[in-house]
């Protein structure tokens, strides 16, 4: 049974849009919620760990919705996971029913690319204000997701449960997120405060899982950041990224393998997507 503060009773009853019992069963957290900054980095770590990263809909050409029922019912009832929009809306909606105060925000992913590039805002982070204090949130990047809130604050490393990562500002007032890995320093995306609302995230949402070269559509991406480890999936090559360097790679030859892959290691309920092995062996194993 979980226990809630009058405060916290009275905005789930004034504010029913999520559902925090079930969300919190999701990911597994027996606490009692409080607007603190426990709270906030006890949610961040569960939610990476128990919703992984995943982009089946769209490598199965099924339209990705934003709207808060069709969020609660993919990510909380049907167990599945999700990307970067998805899960970050998600955990929006779950912070500002528990009292934090939290904007969205938009992000040029610069993975693997120069880092004056001008990409596109592609991607959806959080910004919380906690007791005046920032701090930003991510529960949707990949393989190097956040696996706790970061500090508002440029030039200090932030060690997190995986990787270090910094913020370095620019000059012109925007920010870059950098993760430690292998002894250096790379770039993941640049982004500003300036807040984001539900209509920007729907067409950058609609274009980076329609359009016919995005990787969203023509590959599928799976990951998970677990207690010292993270697991990623790339079509079917599986791997199992160690803390400390080692990484154990595995080629998946046939969709029971996926499958298994999938439903126990990045713990997704594929029960209710109807006819996805034939879909799975005609995309990947069938080139």
């Amino acid at each position: 049974m979980y226990l809630y503060s009058l405060n916290i009773y009275k905005q789930i009853i004034v504010n029913p849009t999520i559902d925090l019992k079930s969300y919190f069963q999701r990911v597994g957290y027996e606490g009692t919620p409080t607007n603190s900054l426990d709270t906030l980095r006890q949610l961040h770590r569960l939610h990476t760990q128990a919703i992984a990263f995943e982009n089946i809909n769209p490598f199965l050409g099924i339209p990705v919705k934003l709207d808060i029922d069709s969020l609660k019912q993919k990510l909380i009832h049907d167990g599945r996971g999700g990307y970067c929009f998805e899960q970050n809306l998600l955990f929006k909606h779950v912070l500002e029913a528990v009292g934090f105060s939290v904007k969205g925000l938009a992000a040029r992913v610069l993975w693997n690319q120069p880092q004056d590039i001008i990409t596109r805002r592609s991607h959806m982070l959080l910004l919380i204000n906690y007791n005046d204090t920032n701090y930003i949130a991510d529960v949707g990047f990949g393989a190097t997701t956040l696996s706790r809130p970061m500090l508002l604050e440029p030039d200090i490393v932030q060690q997190t449960r995986h990787e270090p990562y910094r913020l370095v500002m620019h000059e012109e007032g925007y920010y870059f997120l950098q993760a430690e890995i292998h002894d250096e320093w790379k770039t993941l995306y640049r982004f500003d405060l300036e807040e984001q609302f539900l209509p920007d995230y729907e067409m950058a949402n609609w274009y980076v899982s329609n359009r016919p070269e995005s990787s969203f559509v023509n590959g599928l991406m799976v990951a998970r950041a677990d207690s010292g480890r993270r697991y990623t999936l790339n079509n079917n090559v599986f791997k199992v990224h160690l803390l400390g360097g080692k990484t154990e790679s595995q080629t998946l030859s046939t969709v029971g393998e996926l499958q298994n892959i999938l439903e126990n290691e990045f713990q997704l309920n594929l029960l209710t997507m109807a006819g996805i092995d034939e879909i799975l062996q005609q995309k990947i194993f069938s080139k």
